[in-house]
């Protein structure tokens, strides 16, 4: 399926405007989603109900959206006054600087987009995106969007601009705040602590090596629930073999001696030997798409019938 936009914009670089579309640059389909269900199997529904008379049902054309500025007092916002603020939102992404493509630390990343030319903006688009990766530097500029103004990054890919939503600095708490206390390690154990990065070392991060393992496994319990098996529970880990290593200069040599942790062997194992269970062909069970997981479970119980 064709990727759909979700918002006209314009970026503003100096006194060239340039017109662009807003994709989702994510798609969330990790987690597996299960239906709420009575003892015998019927859906069950939710319903909000006063917190002065708990027997009223308040059906949702009765509810209003209010904002607590004091305690147990209300200001309250009409539909029509809620769409307002949101309509006040701008379509024009404001560029204020230009900064190093690495100034910003990936903590207050938030959500990523794409962003694509529109009509009559690709000669310009085309000209920032060269030009910032000439300089090595991305934008930072100002977006005002449903009723919120973001601080975003703007910065080029190969193969065109990624807007990323940023956080606020009240918005990420700050690691001085755990009081973690700074010990200096050896020139020993630095010097083995080096030696074991360079081991399992990698020049680039690719993805497709990784899957959700957990994933996997409640995919399998569910395909088990289907086919009549009972679920079992995962066997434990083995324990390193061996006493325990306390001291830390032995411990290094020996995760050097063992080469890196099978996990890590795994990690690094060819995307093209990495088959996620979901992925996998099975007959007889019917999948929901991914674009609805919570309706996997249903469908998986109908497949069965």
């Amino acid at each position: 399926m064709a990727a759909r936009s979700i918002a006209s914009l314009s970026l503003g670089f100096g006194l060239v405007s340039i017109p662009v579309k807003l994709y989702s640059a994510t798609e969330s389909s990790s987690t597996v989603k299960f239906n709420l269900l009575t003892r015998d199997g019927s859906r069950v529904k939710q319903q909000y109900v006063s917190e002065k008379d708990p027997a009223t049902v308040v059906p949702r054309s009765e509810m209003v959206k209010g904002y607590e500025f004091e305690k147990d007092r209300y200001v309250l916002f009409t539909p029509d006054e809620l769409k307002a603020v949101e309509e006040s939102a701008s379509h024009a992404i404001d560029i204020v600087s230009f900064i190093p493509e690495k100034a910003v630390d990936p903590i207050y990343y938030d959500k990523a987009y794409y962003l694509a030319p529109d009509k009559r903006g690709g000669k310009s688009y085309s000209l920032l995106r060269a030009a910032m990766q000439e300089s090595g530097r991305c934008a930072l500029a100002k977006w005002a969007w449903k009723g919120k103004q973001y601080v975003v990054q703007v910065r080029a890919a190969e193969d065109g601009l990624v807007l990323q939503q940023l956080l606020y600095a009240d918005e990420v708490r700050s690691l001085k705040e755990l009081d973690i206390e700074q010990v200096q390690p050896s020139d020993a154990e630095v010097k083995l602590a080096l030696q074991l990065i360079d081991q399992i070392a990698e020049d680039s991060y690719d993805p497709t090596q990784f899957v959700d393992e957990e994933k996997q496994r409640i995919l399998a319990a569910i395909d088990a629930k289907i086919a009549g098996k009972q679920v079992v529970a995962a066997e434990a880990r083995d324990a390193d073999a061996g006493g325990q290593i306390i001291d830390l200069t032995e411990m290094l040599r020996a995760s050097l001696a063992r080469g890196g942790t099978a996990g890590q062997r795994a990690a690094r194992a060819p995307a093209d030997k990495v088959t996620p269970l979901a992925s996998k062909e099975r007959k007889g069970v019917k999948r929901a798409s991914a674009k609805a997981p919570e309706a996997e479970a249903p469908a998986r119980a109908r497949s069965r019938k």
